[in-house]
């Protein structure tokens, strides 16, 4: 999280408000919910995850065990039994 001076962003007339309720302190202020994005699609993770799990279902219905999906992704046996139960 970068921060910003609010000086440097707000209206002198914003900051003369907002002192009314908080002074000399840290305030987060969010993204509207419209902005928000779900994690990794900016980067492109979500899509390589998507991708990973995908293969992984298919080899498990191709007939490769949990274990050998395990070992051969370097996930626990849980994430794996997540991932090939899943809908």
């Amino acid at each position: 999280m970068n921060y910003v001076k609010a000086t440097a962003v707000l209206p002198e007339k914003l900051i003369v408000e907002i002192q009314k309720y908080v002074q000399g302190e840290t305030i987060y202020i969010p993204k509207p919910e419209k902005t928000h994005h779900k994690w990794g699609t900016c980067s492109g993770s979500r899509g390589l995850i998507d991708d990973r799990n995908a293969a992984i279902k298919s080899a498990f219905k191709d007939g490769q065990t949990i274990h050998q999906l395990a070992e051969e992704h370097f996930l626990s046996v849980e994430t794996i039994k997540k991932i090939v139960y899943s809908k």
